[in-house]
């Protein structure tokens, strides 16, 4: 694929991690070419540990490599401002981080602008009753609130969104919740990156499953994934 073609590509990287005991620094990535294209959602997959979320930070900027290069629809993340990349680019993190305040408040964080009409038609997109506006954030459960942060990152129209194992601290029904939501979101043309372990997971949301292992990454099917990963 050529990195034009990709909205992600990384060639050559390499992000190097402390030993603890203070040995030789460990390559977390070591050497990763990989294209990550425009449409639908693409999991990183492998065990706890194999660079998955690191190499998830890197398309945000949140991490920079040690050597390499990331690109973003072709260009370099190092020529790009970071707060217009991540406003591009969004990320919702393993667990939700509410804001004190009303669930309006929190998505007003990111679009102080923004109305009530456009907020509920929001909360619509990710499940949620636009009636939640006026509610305290931590009066929400565990899938709510982590579908409110999905909200505040969509208030200000990212073409690409991130995911650090959303669900990993949900039950299964608000698990299933989060994960048809997202499947619309992408049906609807948004380009998502999702880093799971959960292989079950991976084979009811992936598109196209990228395996991070030994410091590399590969393409795999998802139906060739054990669950033990």
């Amino acid at each position: 694929m050529d990195d034009s073609e990709s909205v992600f590509a990384l060639r050559n990287v390499t992000v190097r991690r402390p030993d603890p005991n203070g040995g030789e620094p460990r390559a977390v990535l070591d050497g990763v070419d990989t294209d990550i294209p425009g449409q639908g959602t693409t999991v990183l997959w492998g065990t706890s540990g194999a660079g998955k979320t690191t190499l998830l930070r890197l398309l945000d900027r949140l991490d920079v490599p040690d050597a390499g290069v990331v690109r973003y629809r072709g260009t370099p993340l190092d020529d790009l401002d970071p707060l217009a990349l991540r406003r591009e680019v969004g990320m919702v993190f393993q667990r939700p981080t509410p804001f004190a305040g009303t669930v309006r408040d929190n998505l007003r964080v990111a679009a102080p602008e923004a109305d009530d009409g456009r907020l509920g038609e929001l909360l619509e997109r990710v499940s949620l009753p636009a009636d939640v506006l006026g509610r305290d954030a931590d009066t929400l459960s565990g899938g709510e609130l982590q579908r409110m942060c999905l909200a505040r990152t969509l208030v200000v129209e990212p073409r690409v969104v991130l995911l650090d194992e959303p669900t990993s601290a949900l039950d299964a029904e608000p698990t299933r919740t989060f994960e048809r939501t997202v499947a619309d979101l992408a049906a609807d043309g948004l380009t998502v990156v999702w880093v799971s372990h959960d292989a079950a997971q991976v084979r009811r949301v992936a598109d196209r499953v990228l395996e991070v292992a030994g410091g590399r990454v590969r393409a795999r099917e998802a139906d060739d994934l054990e669950d033990e990963a």
